[in-house]
This record gives C-alpha cells, sequence and structure tokens, in this order.
C-alpha cells in the first residue's frame, strides 16, 4: 500500500492531467448529447469512472511491462505486444465487471443486446486506446529523463575519473623537476639547496591539498606561483623573470594550471643574466600567460603533453578549450575563466 502511494504522490501531476481530460471529454460528449449547458453537464461522476477504468488500464499495462519488458530501450515489437494485449485485457475485465452489475440490478437485455454492446464495446476500445497512449508517452519520456540523468551521473564520474588521472600524471613530473633543480643545487651551492628545500616542502604542500579540486580561486593560484618562481629564482637567478598584471582576480581556474604554464616556458627556452625570458601573467576577461622565445639549442622537440593533458581538463569541466598562440618571437596560452559557482 506505501508502495502504491508512494507511485500516486510520484505521478501526482500525470494523474491529474488524466482526470481533467476526462472532465473535459465528459462535458464534451454530454454537449454534443443534449446540445445544452445544465448543472449535469459538470457532475463529476463521469469523470471519476473515467479516472478509475484509466487506472485498471494503467495496472494492466505495468503489469505486463515488468514482465514481459526485457529491454530498457524502446522496442516497437514488444510495445505492440504489451499495448495489444492491455486493451485486450481491459476489454475484457471491463465487460465482466459490467456483465455482474448487469445481472445482479437485470439490466442484461438493455445493456448486452446486440447494438449497444457493440458500441460499447467500440467507445470503450477507443477510450483505452487513448488513455494507454498517454500511459505509455507518459512512462517513456520519464524512462528517457531517467536515463538521461544517468547517462549525466555517468559522464561525471567519468570526467572526474579522468581529471584525477591527468592531475597524477601531473603531480610526480612537478616533484621530478624540482628534485631535479635541488640535486643541481647541491652541488652548486649547499645554502642555497637547504632554502630551496625548505620553500619546495610548502609548495608542495599547497600541491597536495589541491590535487582532489577540480577548481581554485585565481587568487590562491597566484600566492601560490609567486613562491613557485622564488624556487626558479633560486636556480636562474635573474634569467627568467615573472610579472603579473591583474585587472580582475574573480572567478577559477584548474589547480596548477599557472606552474604548468611558467614550467612550460622556462623548459623550453634559454634565458640568461643578459638576455632573459619575461613570463607575463595578464588576467582580465582571460587569463593569458606569454613569454618572449629564446628556443634552446635542442635537437629533441617539445612533446606538448602537458599542454595537451590542461587543455583536456579544461575541456572536460567546461567544455571550453585554452587557445595557444605561437608566433617567432612570442608564445602565449590563454586559459577561460570560470565563474564564480
Amino acid at each position: 500500500m506505501k508502495k502504491i502511494l508512494n507511485e500516486i504522490q510520484q505521478n501526482k501531476y500525470f494523474l491529474l492531467f488524466i482526470f481533467l481530460f476526462s472532465y473535459v471529454q465528459t462535458i464534451e460528449i454530454r454537449f454534443q448529447t443534449e446540445r445544452e449547458i445544465n448543472w449535469y453537464t459538470f457532475t463529476p461522476e463521469a469523470p471519476v469512472l473515467y479516472f478509475i477504468n484509466a487506472g485498471i488500464l494503467f495496472l494492466i499495462m505495468r503489469f505486463l511491462m515488468i514482465y514481459w519488458q526485457k529491454s530498457d530501450n524502446f522496442n516497437f515489437k514488444e510495445i505492440f505486444k504489451i499495448f495489444g494485449t492491455s486493451l485486450l485485457l481491459y476489454l475484457v475485465i471491463l465487460n465482466i465487471f459490467k456483465l455482474i452489475i448487469a445481472f445482479i440490478f437485470g439490466t442484461f437485455e438493455r445493456n448486452f443486446n446486440s447494438q449497444t454492446f457493440l458500441n460499447n464495446v467500440i467507445s470503450d476500445f477507443l477510450n483505452a486506446f487513448i488513455y494507454g497512449s498517454f500511459f505509455l508517452a507518459f512512462y517513456y519520456y520519464q524512462k528517457n529523463h531517467k536515463n538521461q540523468k544517468q547517462i549525466a551521473a555517468f559522464n561525471e564520474m567519468l570526467s572526474e575519473t579522468k581529471i584525477n588521472q591527468l592531475k597524477n600524471q601531473l603531480n610526480p613530473h612537478f616533484l621530478f623537476n624540482n628534485l631535479n633543480i635541488l640535486d643541481q643545487l647541491i652541488e652548486e651551492d649547499k645554502a642555497k639547496a637547504s632554502d630551496f628545500l625548505n620553500e619546495f616542502a610548502d609548495i608542495y604542500r599547497y600541491v597536495l591539498q589541491v590535487s582532489d579540486r577540480k577548481l581554485v580561486e585565481i587568487d590562491e593560484e597566484l600566492v601560490f606561483v609567486k613562491k613557485y618562481f622564488k624556487l626558479i629564482q633560486h636556480k636562474y637567478g635573474k634569467s627568467y623573470q615573472l610579472e603579473i598584471q591583474s585587472h580582475q582576480s574573480k572567478g577559477f581556474i584548474v589547480p596548477l594550471s599557472l606552474q604548468l604554464l611558467l614550467e612550460n616556458a622556462i623548459q623550453h627556452n634559454f634565458g640568461t643574466e643578459t638576455k632573459p625570458v619575461f613570463i607575463n601573467i595578464n588576467i582580465d576577461e582571460d587569463l593569458t600567460v606569454s613569454n618572449n622565445i629564446i628556443q634552446k639549442r635542442s635537437t629533441k622537440s617539445p612533446s606538448g603533453k602537458a599542454l595537451k593533458n590542461l587543455n583536456e581538463q579544461y575541456f572536460l569541466l567546461t567544455e571550453n578549450q585554452i587557445k595557444i598562440q605561437n608566433t617567432n618571437d612570442q608564445f602565449s596560452v590563454t586559459l577561460p575563466i570560470i565563474p564564480e559557482a
């Protein structure tokens, strides 16, 4: 009983539509028959009967769907079988009730003569066809809506899994690169290496904190980037210089995206103190990281894996992609700023 009441509560608007439709149908039939409007035109006994009959038909259809429907997808052959059998069973059950009532009240001859019986069967069949079609349309609308929600939930879960995989690729990469810097500093300057290690511990703590987050505030990422760039200066001094121009800093970006772009600029360009690489972070409607190009003398061509990784994260989260511009003397990457929720 509780399950039935719960079903009624969940489908109350559909049931209300069925009742109102039966009411309008009754008014239209009475008006067509009597060609006048009076209090009888609006009495509710016929709509209630239509509504109960429709409920019986719905129960028959639902029962057959449970036991006969093998596929979650729309299958015309299955639906035709369920719908046709439901109409037949409904007419049989309805006429059995009518027969019992006719015997009780002695109206068998009046209600079950050939002409009246045929008219009633045709009328009941047409009503059943109309109400059954409403039920099928509503049932498959609900089913499709549920499937769409499941697909959306699955895609979101898949996206989260993919994003976590991408982050898991970047975090060891970040750790490996900075340990390489530490290794070189230990040979060159042990005092600098000690400072670098202490600062690196603080910075890597941030990396671990944001590793399970989809987005971070721009301001939060800027604080991290400034600290990270100090690590770079431990090794390279003024060979790489950073300037931040922030016209607005509201919104969110992918965690560690600025660090990745800084690292990309340093990895692919050879800066010196006399000819430095200038890295500029400009925040306006979008966020752009640009640098002048001083190519390293290396035969190894860049794989672009880190940028592809970043681009894929943005696409999974926002369906927007990063914009890359590469000229003879300038390289820039533009990140879409994700609005505050």
